[in-house]
């Protein structure tokens, strides 16, 4: 009779286990671990207690797992396992545990050939550097520096690395010079699946801050075309209101002179 190994019996009841987990929470979120320090991983994980389950697997034992549940959806997640993987296993939205993950990072200083998770934008404004060899570093990157109060200024906002682009070595001095922190250290969402919907959502990194401003620019382009097209609602109707008052006083103004004109002309 053959016999399995205690390694592979472990492995088939990982497999398993995962299996189940896989078919009874809510929802499966998978999240990059790259460049992500013990230390923090730790505390996240401690902060998510009660909220969220995270294992570290090997790609080929989450695949196996992934496959043994023969959930048509969840399949699609194989494709975005690669390495440095974290797997998150909760009963909250995906949404929602996406953006948990996002509240738990840290900015942190950028490396060479880190791509910039945004325009990484240098203010202008005064500097605690003094004139030297940082003036020409700072020229280097595009800054326009002056001398003031014997301190370095950078005199105009200038954007030093596109959305995207990789980050040379002479703006990581620069950045790191200025204490500015561009990147950021955490897990990053990369794909979750839903178990009540069926249904597999990539691409799910939520910046809550970033979201509401979007929302903000977007109520106010909506208001000002309601107002243009004079379309009169709870929202505009203030405007209009007010619109009209200005409007009234400014036929009274040309009534009255309209009538001190004519009184000047009888007399």
């Amino acid at each position: 009779m053959e016999t399995i190994s205690p390694m592979l019996e472990q492995k088939k009841k990982l497999v398993t286990t995962l299996s189940h987990k896989m078919k009874t929470v809510k929802t499966v979120l998978i999240a990059s671990t790259k460049n992500l320090p013990s230390s923090q991983f730790q505390a996240i994980k401690k902060n998510l207690r009660g909220k969220a389950e995270i294992m570290v697997i090997k790609k080929s034992i989450m695949i196996r797992a992934i496959a043994a549940t023969e959930k048509g959806a969840l399949q699609k997640l194989k494709e975005y396992i690669t390495s440095d993987i974290a797997i998150f296993f909760s009963d909250i939205e995906s949404f929602d545990l996406s953006a948990l993950l996002s509240e738990n990072q840290n900015p942190s200083k950028a490396k060479e050939g880190d791509l910039a998770p945004e325009d990484i934008v240098i203010e202008a404004g005064a500097t605690e550097l003094l004139p030297g060899p940082a003036i020409s570093e700072l020229s280097g990157v595009g800054l326009k520096v002056s001398v003031e109060g014997g301190k370095l200024a950078i005199k105009q906002t200038t954007t030093v690395v596109k959305k995207g682009h990789p980050i040379k070595a002479n703006v990581v001095s620069v950045l790191a010079k200025l204490n500015i922190l561009p990147m950021s250290v955490g897990f990053i969402p990369i794909a979750a699946y839903d178990r009540l919907s069926e249904k597999l959502y990539v691409g799910i990194k939520i910046d809550k801050h970033k979201a509401l401003e979007e929302l903000r620019e977007l109520i106010a382009k909506a208001l000002n075309f309601a107002i243009n097209i004079d379309d009169i609602n709870e929202k505009t109707i203030g405007y209009f209101i007010g619109k009209a008052g200005m409007q009234e006083k400014a036929i009274e103004a040309l009534v009255a002179k309209h009538h001190d004109q004519n009184h000047k002309e009888e007399a």
